[in-house]
């Protein structure tokens, strides 16, 4: 048998593919499990974006291979969309790329960018894939801490100047998974300085714009970088409008970043079916309703758990974004024996945070996707957990 290839051998398992190991491995065991692990919405896709992929899949025209970059219709309405929600221009023909899932093209980035020994700054704790797709390119991660103190940001002034100049890429990601923090605009005033002054490709992941409470309104990165010359950001419409298993998503920003990203796309995978995009558009361009009602379900799961984890001594911040509460593992615990204990003895899932990077230990990571019902049913037994 051929060995695996060094790159693959840099690389732990996905994060979710252990727990989901560890979850199979209570379920022999009997344990009724209630599973706040994954950021899967339990939540239906809303009707009209149903009944619309039901139409377009009975159109023959839909039954043969899509384009590479994307419909035109629907880079079109996510233009649309981006006027209306951000102010933000975009034009569909070259500054707008559909993907299959945002997690697909924030993977294809580096592989765009970097070349063996190109530096990417990778925010820790964060989304495992940041980090996983610059090694797989060849690419060195410089972690950027997101410490608590600093309200889960990364201190930018801390970074050496010596490794910004080496720098090819940043991720940010705000508001942010796991840590559910949010960011300011100063913070992003002071992205658009460092990679003006350093010229560094600003990767924004905004999967988490439009789940977002009392208010707040999250903004788009290109708000700051008009012209769009370092800036390239990822939208998925899995989280807003729960459609995780669709896998439909789109960058937009840089036109040469977009035609570079679908360049790599071109040579590697396929479009997304045509019925899929279709739906997309009726879930951009469509009655809203379903996502207001979303926000105050999250909203109310959030305020549940919260007023449970501070009830049993477990202090956490009330996040203005996301569906992640991202709260402290008691101090004999390290992140990932706590999150096995836990399922052991209360069937509880949890993701640990240092799944999320080595600056996540010490915390752990809970999912606000599962009904509220089973979420009272978790506060009681965490109540008769001996931690």
């Amino acid at each position: 048998m051929a060995k695996p290839s060094a790159r693959l051998e840099k690389i732990p398992p996905y994060l979710f593919a252990r727990i989901d190991k560890k979850k199979e491995e209570a379920r022999r065991k009997g344990i009724d499990l209630i599973d706040f692990g994954i950021g899967d919405p339990d939540i239906p896709t809303p009707a009209n974006i149903i009944e619309k992929m039901k139409e377009a899949t009975e159109n023959s025209r839909n039954h043969r291979y899509p384009s590479y970059e994307g419909m035109h219709a629907f880079r079109k309405a996510v233009a649309d969309w981006y006027k209306k929600r951000f102010s933000v221009k975009l034009n569909p023909d070259d500054e707008v790329v559909t993907l299959i899932g945002s997690k697909e093209g924030i993977a294809h980035l580096p592989w765009a960018y970097v070349d063996p020994g190109d530096i990417v700054l990778v925010p820790s704790p964060g989304y495992p894939v940041y980090k996983i797709s610059t090694l797989l390119a060849g690419g060195t991660p410089y972690i950027m801490p997101l410490k608590e103190e600093n309200n889960f940001l990364p201190d930018l002034e801390k970074i050496p100047k010596d490794i910004l100049k080496k720098a090819k890429i940043i991720f940010i990601n705000y508001p942010n998974n796991p840590t559910g923090a949010h960011a300011d605009d100063d913070f992003f005033k002071k992205i658009v300085h460092i990679a003006k002054e350093y010229d560094i490709l600003v990767c924004h992941d905004a999967a988490y714009s439009e789940i977002a409470y009392e208010g707040y309104r999250p903004k788009s990165f290109l708000e700051f970088d008009p012209e769009k010359k370092y800036s390239i950001e990822f939208h998925s419409l899995s989280k807003t409008y729960c459609m995780t298993g669709w896998r439909i998503g789109f960058a937009v920003g840089n036109r040469e970043a977009i035609y570079n990203l679908g360049k790599l796309k071109t040579n590697i995978d396929s479009g997304v079916f045509q019925a899929i995009q279709q739906a997309g558009i009726e879930a951009l361009t469509g009655d809203q309703t379903s996502l207001e009602e979303l926000k105050k379900r999250f909203q109310k799961r959030r305020d549940m758990v919260i007023e449970g984890l501070n009830s049993l001594g477990i202090k956490v911040r009330k996040p203005l974004a996301t569906f992640y509460i991202w709260a402290k593992v008691p101090k004999k615990y390290k992140s990932e024996e706590f999150c096995e204990r836990l399922i052991e003895k209360t069937g509880i899932v949890v993701t640990p945070g240092n799944g999320f990077g080595d600056e996540g230990e010490g915390y752990f990571r809970i999912s606000l996707t599962i009904n509220e019902k089973k979420i009272k049913e978790a506060m009681k037994r965490l109540a008769s957990f001996k931690y």
